[in-house]
């Protein structure tokens, strides 16, 4: 069976590490819901819903097996119906912070690993309020996702 993951958790928690090791070993192809969540704009806006939901059904339309990873609960839920599994990426807050220090560059981005660093403190404040938001990136709208999820599902808490 063609795995169709959807992989889930706080900022820095090792979403985007796991996906390419799951996307190489397994042949999958990758969507970063960043790229399709926001609008080009400063500061950044979220994009109206159903143009992210265009985008991501496009992505699975094209695609055999996949791995979309975001923290973005609504975005997961439209693709929900279409996955085989979920992996909940439940580091605690410590460890996702030190993970944040030592991200490398991500080029689809940020033009530069400098220009990606100017927004390091603010990325540490918003993984620091994952426990306390009530919104679609919360630890809380994660873990009901998770629990409300009747697939296979797969819960880590340390970097893998």
């Amino acid at each position: 069976m063609t795995r169709k993951i959807l992989l889930f958790g706080n900022s820095g928690s090792g979403k985007s590490t796991l996906a390419r090791k799951l996307c190489e070993s397994d042949g999958l192809a990758h969507l970063d819901l960043d790229t399709v969540a926001w609008q080009p704009t400063n500061p950044p806006t979220r994009k109206p819903l159903d143009e992210s939901k265009q985008a991501i059904e496009a992505f699975m339309a094209d695609r055999d097996g996949w791995v979309i990873e975001g923290c973005y609960t609504d975005l997961l839920m439209l693709a929900s119906d279409q996955s085989t599994e979920i992996i909940y990426m439940d580091l605690p807050i410590d460890l996702c912070v030190s993970n944040a220090k030592k991200r490398p560059w991500e080029p689809h981005k940020y033009a530069s690993k400098e220009a990606q660093d100017t927004n390091l403190a603010m990325l540490i404040n918003w993984i620091k309020d994952y426990c306390s938001r009530d919104d679609t990136f919360s630890k809380a709208a994660h873990a009901k996702f998770y629990t409300d999820y009747s697939g296979k599902k797969t819960s880590y808490n340390e970097n893998l």
